[in-house]
């Protein structure tokens, strides 16, 4: 039989997390996140707001028939979903190559000095 782990979290001090954000390493962290998340925020809310203005203004270039019954607006409605799609998994791809490592090396350092 073995011994129940005891509960007792030990006697050490908590990170400094105001030094961790004031770091070079969070900064760079923080400028790869924003370098990429700012930047295609906008550009999709204006894409965004383009279909609406469009959508509200346009009407009879958005009723243009591309193929079949198929008009400019779904062809640009179903662009809005793709596009949110190919954000998320670009997004995701840009975090786990950029942001995950730094992230984890700040991690790293924050657990080794408990």
């Amino acid at each position: 039989m073995s011994a129940a782990p005891t509960l007792d979290p030990g006697t050490h001090e908590p990170p400094d997390y105001i030094q961790v954000q004031s770091s070079a390493e969070f900064d760079e962290l923080r400028r790869a996140h924003r370098s990429f998340a700012f930047p295609l925020t906008v550009a999709f809310i204006l894409w965004y707001l383009g279909y609406v203005l469009l959508s509200s203004y346009a009407g009879g270039f958005m009723g243009t028939k591309v193929l079949g019954h198929i008009n400019v607006a779904f062809v640009l409605g179903i662009g809005q979903f793709v596009t949110t799609f190919l954000i998320a998994w670009w997004y995701s791809r840009h975090a786990a190559a950029k942001l995950d490592p730094k992230a984890e090396a700040i991690k790293a350092r924050l657990e080794g000095d408990a």
